[in-house]
């Protein structure tokens, strides 16, 4: 990580780092010389000393360099300073369009064709300079906060002087064309096929073929028909056959160049349902059928793409400027072809040098013969670069490095050489050592993200994203997360800590194996020793009960057999029997009444007899226990019926036990 202040070449001084790419970190910087905001795209310290790599990421900054068009994020220059290769965009303040999409869900029709329109102006530029993109995805598009279009990372783009190209990189694969994911062939029309991916994207919110690996995806994509984007969503007939259209599976269907494909999406705007949109015939259908060969080609291609790819879903957000229009180094490729030529020239000079010397084809008059070591050769300078730098420079003067020390510098990267002991220019015998000290560097510090609740898998993943390459699990009881979910990690989240700290996820094994004994049944003596036993603790209740004794014990919780912590509490309810209940009141009641109160309140009556009385007859006199008393359900109640007022002859006999009992 380059430190904010650090001026690349006395000119681009970096602010601070805004984004990650797979090969590249993006910073946020002042251009002093145009005194304007730019964004730099540095090759990161691992790849920097390899020269594929360079390569790529050179190759990447002459193709988008002769790019200049207002739906292209310009490049402005590309360098190298002190073993940093860096290459100075346009800076674009704005959001990608695949967050766009997952903001808003999808786009209306209106919006998807004026975004489709600015994409595909961006794309034909490219390719009337042969320049094929091979990534067009709505993570390569942004737009900008005034509504502005731009495509971005032409970072797979190769300048083609062909129709056609080979490439091992497959790109995103759900954007990928079906030529590219069978036989990595790509084209113009691969463009337009991932094109047609992204406006289906944009009009539906989802992509049309979709699975668990690169390969399963790949392969819907060649052998599965696609679902045209109106049978989900309500869009006018012209676009749905745009759409169609550019992700037929034959190239030779689709839209032949952006030119054609612009043209309808123009007219769609003037003409929305109608039907202008011409197919070829034969449109539709697989492309090709993919043999038993080919596609375990692709499971083996996809195994080696998911542990080398550098350039997939990482997109750099670059938030950045509205100096639209400033010229880039119209001379740069003509600048590249003629250094390539003088390091031919350079080259074969070396070669037949060598042949020469070897031959004894070079003699030079009163020379005379000299050994190795007799030769003195001037030593480069050697400060700036990385080791293996110093080491190709060292070599090809026939001088040797050594590694003496190590020392702190706010001006040098971790392992850039900052001091030599033999100044440069000394002449020095061939064979001798230079020493040197290098950077110790400070170690970058990443802050550790939280991860709790996640599952151990994504718990590492995300870590592994943040930048962590050391991670470890530890397991343990616990009552509150369940198992196999993260609990927190060591150190804790939020700690910022340098990035080769090992961290390590703390998982859940679930509650430990203490068995909760059963209760129910048991008296209060019996339960409390259960659990005692078990190393629980009690806590008891108590609850009226009809149908359990007194003293026994009803429920409990947690329930029998459920798995706690040593030492927890096991909370049980005990029986106070069964709940007393208020004698309602007969007096004045007729018989089926006073039984029907009776019966109300668990109650039963027993009739002991008439007896004479003023109340009218067959109305209860009196009641025994008394109204208000409280009596335990199922007590029988007695009762005295009126006889009516003074009329003996009417009177039943009471006191001879002529009785009739109510009760059950």
């Amino acid at each position: 990580m380059i430190r904010s202040g650090v001026r690349l070449n006395n000119r681009y001084e970096i602010l601070e780092r805004i984004g990650r790419g797979g090969m590249a970190d993006v910073y946020r910087a002042t251009d002093h010389k145009l005194n304007r905001p730019v964004a730099v795209k540095v090759l990161k310290k691992e790849y920097r000393e390899d020269r594929s790599f360079v390569e790529k990421f050179q190759s990447e900054a002459r193709a988008a360099a002769g790019l200049m068009h207002p739906n292209v994020v310009n490049v402005y220059d590309v360098g190298m300073y002190k073993g940093l290769w860096y290459m100075v965009m346009e800076l674009v303040d704005g959001i990608t369009l695949k967050d766009y999409i997952v903001k808003k869900g999808r786009l209306s029709w209106k919006e998807a064709v004026s975004v489709s329109i600015q994409v595909c102006s961006g794309i034909q530029a490219a390719h009337q300079k042969n320049i094929i993109h091979r990534d067009i995805k709505p993570q390569n598009i942004i737009i900008s906060r005034d509504g502005k279009v731009k495509v971005t990372d032409f970072g797979i783009a190769r300048a083609t002087t062909s129709q056609t190209t080979t490439t091992a990189m497959m790109g995103s694969v759900h954007y990928t064309a079906p030529e590219q994911a069978r036989r990595g062939m790509s084209d113009r029309r691969s463009d337009i096929y991932s094109m047609g991916i992204a406006m289906y994207e944009m009009v539906t919110g989802h992509v049309p073929f979709d699975g668990d690996s690169v390969v399963t995806v790949a392969l819907k994509h060649i052998r599965e028909d696609i679902v045209p984007p109106s049978a989900y969503v309500d869009i006018p007939n012209s676009l749905n056959q745009i759409i169609l259209k550019a992700t037929q599976k034959n190239p030779d269907f689709r839209y032949q160049d952006m030119d054609e494909m612009l043209l309808d999406l123009k007219h769609c705007l003037l003409d929305p349902e109608g039907d202008f949109v011409r197919f070829a015939p034969g449109a539709g259908g697989v492309y090709a059928v993919m043999s038993t060969q080919e596609v375990a080609a692709m499971e083996e291609e996809e195994r080696h793409y998911t542990q080398s790819r550098r350039f997939d879903d990482d997109t750099d957000e670059l938030p950045p400027d509205p100096d639209d229009g400033d010229e880039i180094d119209s001379g740069i490729k003509s600048t590249n072809k003629v250094l390539l030529g003088v390091i031919i020239a350079i080259i074969a000079a070396i070669a037949i040098f060598a042949i020469g010397s070897a031959t004894g084809l070079f003699k030079f008059a009163g020379s005379g013969k000299k050994t190795e070591q007799s030769e003195t050769v001037k030593v480069p300078d050697l400060v700036g670069m990385t080791k293996k730098e110093a080491e190709t420079a060292l070599k090809k003067k026939g001088l040797k490095l050594k590694i003496v020390a190590e020392e702190d510098s706010d001006k040098y990267d971790k392992g850039v050489v900052m001091k030599q002991k033999t100044s440069a220019g000394t002449k020095v015998p061939r064979g001798t050592t230079i020493q040197v000290i290098v950077c110790s560097g400070e170690d970058e510090e990443i802050m550790i993200p939280d991860v709790s609740g996640m599952t151990e898998d994504e718990a590492r993943k995300k870590l592994k994203e943040a930048g962590f390459k050391k991670t470890d699990s530890d397991y343990e009881y616990s009552s509150e997360v369940e198992e196999g979910y993260v609990i927190a990690t060591n150190p804790a989240s939020g700690t910022s800590v340098p990035a080769d700290t090992k961290v390590t996820v703390r998982v859940s094994k679930g509650t430990e194996g203490v068995i909760v004994p059963n209760l129910v049944g048991l008296t209060t003596d019996a339960a409390d020793a259960a659990l005692t036993n078990a190393g629980l603790t009690a806590a008891v209740t108590s609850a009226y009960s009809d149908t359990v004794a007194a003293g026994v014990v009803i429920s409990q919780n947690p329930g029998s057999g459920a798995k706690v912590n040593p030492g927890s509490v096991v909370s049980y309810v005990v029986s106070k029997g069964a709940q007393n209940v208020s004698v309602p009141s007969l007096t004045g009641s007729t018989e089926a009444a006073a039984i029907t109160a009776l019966t109300t309140a668990g109650l039963k009556g027993n009739f002991l007899g008439y007896t004479p009385s003023s109340q009218e007859r067959d109305t209860v006199v009196s009641q025994n226990p008394a109204a208000g008393q409280s009596v335990a359900p199922g007590t029988t109640i007695s009762y005295y019926l009126s006889a009516g007022p003074n009329k003996p002859d009417q009177q039943d006999s009471g006191a001879g036990g002529n009785t009739n009992n109510t009760g059950n």
